[in-house]
Order: structure tokens, then sequence, then C-alpha cells
């Protein structure tokens, strides 16, 4: 998965080597801390067991052999144990626990309480959080998710083999249910915006080859590694091809007969997800979701049109600087359209990226007192995901897999250089691959929360990542620094058309100019990221929610402490917890804070 599947933090538990020792907490080994220990470990077992391809991400191979029950039974079934989990949290007594639990009951909480107040919107309907309404998208879904299935599992043996064999048996039985869902939403008037989706039918063409040994799903049986013997060799591979040929492609014939035959046609003429069934609420229920906040349609929207203003005062400067003798406008159409702002080969550009990861590994001391042992790399996106946005896909928690930058090589004029330290910094390092490799190695923290995912945490994270480009000796060139103000102008531009569209009547026209008029990115890319947020309200908001609640709450803590401020050693009270709702990291920082005056006395 794409990533898709949490009081105060004791500080006791990871941050040993950057914040001042603290006395445990009583009562650590009682039975009531081994209660509660007990059921998050029986949420976090039921979650691998239940999305067996999240399992595989993480390297967890024991369910390779499957793949997520989609069928309307399986989602009610899910929705059911969301809410049992949350009833019994609920029950639970914190009175007699530590702060680490505490705190984790109240991570885990926030996510449940959050799926309920989405989930109470589709009544008895097949939906939720994780089982969406619209499950086949130019975005999203099984024919573009697939790929990273491929990637993150193991082929090490022939039983390995044999389970990924398993698997793709089981593709017909997936898109059935899938279109079984869409038939309901589409009877129930839950349908994505016909204009966001149009490209899907060309992306399944993919996936519908002659020649089963061309199919992405055959990639695998391409190469054996040494341990496989030549006679099991030659089996997996004819079954494969079988198995492709019988079974996966005319499953994905008939997912795009359905898509343009019925879906498609049926798709909405509206774009706001206002105008849903579940109206204007809905929309905020998933604002709440992605940013978790209370923040209402209304203040966000101000929110950005107030850092847009304060954004291109930096670029119209910025645009001085670089001696440029005209316009912001035309110096954006400028390095939009010149050609040596473009590669002509996808090597190139991805032997680029890697320098630049050289030179930031280089830095990273200078900001933290501790980092990740775990590796990244950089490898091109598949060509099947055309010209979705970059990625990053994490590595295994057991170390055996590194997390990877998916890099989009598809269409290199669509991918201007000076866009490429920031994306770097924002995907990698310091950004998703930092903290999500050092969430994975806080052995103290529940299973849980060493691999959840708050949107406005992790991606406000990864676009504070890119501010701490200066810091880190990048942006030297204005042409990057530009690039750098341009993504953080089109973060803040999201906050504007994303409730400009879903809650106050805008175009997809209005939002495109705007976007392109703000940030200068060519008018391709902008109309792939309107999309994306057409098709998954609510989600573009949260980075720039994320990044200044992490920024006020550096400032605060510069103020607080004055010269005993040390950079390094907040970034890793920042990360060291895990992804947190916004609220509990403002707690854990306040603690923090705290623990540094009283650690200088």
């Amino acid at each position: 998965m794409r990533k898709s599947i949490v009081s105060a933090l004791a500080f006791a538990l990871a941050l040993a080597s950057c914040a001042a020792p603290k006395p445990q907490d009583p009562g650590k080994n009682s039975p009531a801390v081994a209660q509660v220990n007990a059921l998050f470990d029986e949420y976090w077992e039921w979650a691998l067991r239940e999305y067996p391809e999240f399992a595989t991400s993480l390297g967890d191979h024991r369910y390779a052999d499957r793949l997520r029950d989609e069928s309307a039974q399986g989602v009610r079934r899910r929705n059911a144990a969301y809410a049992d989990f949350r009833s019994r949290l609920m029950r639970v007594d914190q009175g007699t626990l530590p702060t680490m639990q505490r705190t984790s009951i109240r991570v885990l909480r926030d996510q449940l309480d959050r799926f309920a107040a989405i989930n109470d919107h589709f009544g008895n309907l097949p939906f939720g959080v994780f089982d969406e309404w619209a499950p086949i998208t130019q975005f999203a879904g099984m024919h573009l998710e697939f790929t990273y299935v491929i990637k993150n599992s193991r082929f090490a043996t022939a039983g390995d083999y044999q389970a990924y064999l398993k698997r793709l048996e089981q593709i017909p039985v997936n898109i059935g249910h899938l279109m079984a869902r869409m038939e309901v939403a589409m009877a129930a008037g839950w349908m994505p915006a016909k204009i966001a989706i149009r490209d899907v039918p060309k992306q399944l063409d993919a996936q519908i080859v002659a020649d089963p040994t061309q199919s992405p799903q055959y990639l695998p049986f391409k190469s054996f590694p040494d341990d496989v013997a030549p006679a099991d060799r030659q089996r997996l591979a004819q079954a494969a091809q079988q198995v492709i040929r019988d079974k996966v492609v005319p499953a994905f014939q008939s997912l795009k007969q359905f898509y343009e035959a019925r879906y498609l046609p049926a798709a909405a003429n509206t774009l706001g997800a206002s105008s849903l069934p579940g109206g204007p609420a809905y929309y905020q229920a998933l604002l709440e979701w992605f940013t978790t906040t209370k923040l209402d349609a209304k203040q966000i929207h101000e929110l950005g049109l107030k850092e847009v203003a304060r954004i291109a005062a930096q670029m119209d400067a910025n645009v001085v600087a670089a001696g440029f003798k005209g316009t912001r406008a035309e110096f954006q159409r400028f390095i939009a359209t010149d050609p040596r702002f473009f590669f002509a080969k996808a090597d190139d550009m991805l032997a680029a990226y890697r320098d630049i990861a050289k030179r930031v590994d280089a830095e990273l001391p200078t900001l933290f007192a501790v980092l990740p042992r775990q590796t990244y790399g950089i490898r091109a996106m598949s060509p099947e995901e055309g010209n979705n946005a970059e990625s990053y896909s994490n590595g295994a928690a057991d170390g055996s897999r590194a997390g990877f930058f998916n890099a989009n090589v598809n269409d290199l004029t669509t991918r201007p250089k000076w866009t490429m330290e920031t994306l770097l910094l924002h995907e990698t390092v310091p950004g998703h691959h930092l903290q999500g490799a050092r969430a994975q190695e806080l052995l103290d923290l529940p299973t849980f929360r060493r691999h959840i995912w708050f949107v406005a945490y992790s991606e406000g994270w990864a676009l504070y990542a890119e501010s701490l480009g200066d810091e880190l000796g990048m942006y030297k060139d204005p042409y990057q620094k530009f690039g750098n103000l341009s993504d953080e102008m089109l973060r803040a531009s999201r906050l504007v058309v994303d409730t400009g569209m879903h809650a106050f009547g805008w175009s997809r026209d209005r939002a495109i100019d705007y976007v392109v008029t703000s940030t200068g990115q060519t008018r391709d890319a902008v109309i792939a990221e309107i999309d994306r947020y057409i098709v998954w309200p609510g989600q573009a908001t949260a980075y720039k929610v994320g990044q200044l609640k992490i920024k006020e709450l550096r400032a605060k803590a510069k103020a607080a402490l004055g010269e005993r401020f040390d950079v390094r050693r907040f970034h890793n009270a920042v990360i060291d917890g895990g992804a947190l709702p916004l609220q509990v990291l403002e707690a854990q920082i306040d603690e923090w804070i705290a623990a540094e005056k009283a650690a200088a006395k």
C-alpha cells in the first residue's frame, strides 16, 4: 500500500540519548499494563491479517499468499472490528496506567474516533475509511498498487513464488468484489467526478496483454534466485503464464468493460465532496480525519490565502536574486519551458537524484541527534503509473528491504530539474524515509505506533523537511530555491483549491488556473494534481497544516529555551514518538521543553 494504514509522551521511551533522564512511570509491569499492551498487540495482529498487502510492505510475509477481502461482507467485518476495538479502548481504566500506555490509547482512540465519524456517513453501505466507495481511480486501486505488492514481496524460495501465485489466483475474485461495491456506490449516489477518472481505462490497458510474459504481474518470473531449482523455475513460470492468461488478464478485461460501459458514464458531473450523499458534513469529517484538527473549510481556505500571499513575496524576491529581467510570471514560463531545465534521459534524472541524496546524507548529523540505521534507494516508477506524483515506499521493519523513493521518469517534459532537491528532501531524508525508518526502530513503543500514519503529521513533517534545505546546504542554485518555494506554494494553494472545489463551488478550470499562476509549475503537472484532489477530498490540506504546526512548535521551543535550544534534540523530540495526531505532538513537545528546562538547572 502506498501510502495507506496512529497527555504527553514519556521520553524515557526513545529520547534517552537526546533528553534528560526521567524516572520510570509506576506500575510498568502491572496487570493493567499487561492487559492494555495485549489489546494493542491484538489490534496490530488483526490489522496485519486483514491487510495482507500492508503486512508484506513491512516485511511480514506470513500472509503473502492472500489479498485483502474486498467483499461487502469483508468491509462490514472490518468496520465492526474497528468499532469493537474503539469500544474496548473506551472501557480501559487509565488511572493506574503509565504515561506511555495512556498516550498510546490516546493515539489509537484518535484514529478510531475519526474512522467512526467518517463511517457514520455510509450507514450500512459496504464502505469505510480504508474501503473507499471509489476503489478504482486513476490515482489508486489494484491496477496501480499491485506493482508495489510485487516490489515488496520476497522472492527467495520456490515457496515464495508459490505464495505469490496464490495471490495472482485471487485477483479475479478481488476484482469481482470491487465491481460489486462500485455497483452499490452507483445506486447510492457515491460517485467520483467523471473528469478525474477519465484515464482509468487507458491505465487498465497495461494489464491486458496477449502475451502473459509481458504482464506486469509476470515480472518476478523473469529471473530467479540461485536457490530455486531449474525444474521449479520452469514449473513456476508455466503456472504464472497460465494464471495470468486464463484468470488475471480476463479479470482486468472485465473491469475495463465495466468501467467503460457502466461506471464512467454514471460518474458525477460535479466536483465537490459536499455534493455527495454525505453533504458538507462528510467533507468536514474528511478534513478532521486528514488534519487531525477541528479546522473547518473556511478556516483552511483563509489560511491558504494567507500562506499563498506570504510565499508569493518570497518568490518575487527570488526572481530578483536570480538576476532575471522580467516578472515572476515570465520567469515561471521561462523555467517551465526552456530545455536546459529538463532531462532527456530517465537514467540521467535518476543519477541526479542519487547525487542529491549523497549530498544531503552527509549533512544530516547537523540537524539530528539520532539517525535511523535503515538505508534507502531511488528507483523509477512503473510505466503504468503514468504522470502520477512521486512517492515513497517504506522499508521492511526487520531491515531486510530498504525504503525507496519512487521517481517519476515516465514523461520527463513534466519533471523539471528545479523541483528535484525539494522532492528528494520530502520523500527520503530528512522527510518520509528518515521519519518512518526512525519510527520503526523505536522498539519501546507498541508495534502499531511504530507503523501508524497520520497524514497531517507524516506529510507535515515531510513538508517541514523541505524547509530544512537551506540549513542542509541545498537550494544554492536560485532555480532550485525557486523550485522549493514553488513546491511550498503548491502545498499552500492546495488549502485554497481543495476547499474551493469541495466546499465553495470552484470549477476544475479555476482550480487549475489558480495553481498554475501561483506555483509556476507546468499545466500538465498541475492538472494531475487537481484531479488527485478531486478524487481524494481533504487529503492535500493536511501537508501545510502539519508543517505549520511543527514550525510553530520549533518557534515555541526556541523562545522558551533561548540559548539552550538545540535543533538536533528538538528534531528527535518531534520524530521519536512515531506519527502522532497534532494535539498529541504538541503535548509531547511541551513536555520536552519542560524536561530541557529542568535539565539545565
